[in-house]
């Protein structure tokens, strides 16, 4: 097989890729969300109960007593991943995560007997059940930068093309002028175009125009 079949079979990969793989992380991460949150809500199911609730209680010095804060959790998490599994409200399902997964690292510091074995070199269980969810933050800081359009591209853009929008777009700004009612401007002073009059200080000599 040729270089060249190789490499274009590469493009089409990347391509792939680049035009699903976004989709895939929000729908993964919000199975992961939605799957952890629902075992919540049956006692004993969740491994992390017993450290979540106390975790909480802690950290509201005892306000809320560990079940109660279970069914809390059980509920965000629920709906952190219905939002990012149908891709709706993701400002505020991606605003919930990051509060909720910064609140999670917080055993570490609170509980260190029980998240490692030798602090802060050897986790326990919990421990790295707890660490995967620094993999979580960065995907959730991924798809956060998708809330206004963003995309991923399989192609760099060549430097020269951008260097040359960006010439264009300061030419057509110049160009662009606000009409004033209260001032008159003397005819000589006046550039005619076809669809609006621009003062001739303010034209921007085009390659090609008269």
């Amino acid at each position: 097989m040729s270089a060249a079949t190789w490499e274009r079979r590469e493009e089409l990969l990347v391509g792939w890729l680049a035009e699903h793989g976004l989709f895939l992380l929000r729908l993964s991460l919000g199975i992961v969300f939605l799957w952890f949150g629902a075992l919540k809500f049956v006692p004993a199911w969740s491994p992390a109960e017993d450290l979540a609730g106390a975790t909480i209680a802690k950290l509201t010095f005892g306000l809320v007593p560990p079940k109660l804060a279970l069914l809390v959790l059980a509920t965000w998490e629920s709906a952190i991943g219905l939002a990012l599994v149908f891709g709706v409200q993701l400002r505020a399902a991606i605003g919930l995560l990051l509060l909720q997964l910064a609140g999670t690292l917080t055993p570490l510091v609170l509980f260190p007997a029980e998240t490692f074995v030798r602090f802060p070199f050897a986790p326990t269980m919990e421990g790295q059940y707890i660490l995967k969810n620094l993999v979580l933050i960065s995907a959730a800081l991924v798809i956060g930068a998708t809330v206004r359009g963003g995309r991923l591209i399989s192609a760099p853009v060549m430097r020269e093309r951008v260097v040359r929008e960006r010439v264009r777009s300061r030419q057509s700004s110049r160009l662009t002028t606000k009409e004033d009612d209260h001032v008159r401007v003397p005819e000589r002073d006046l550039w005619l175009r076809a669809d609006r009059r621009v003062p001739v200080r303010n034209r921007v000599r085009v390659p090609g125009a008269l």
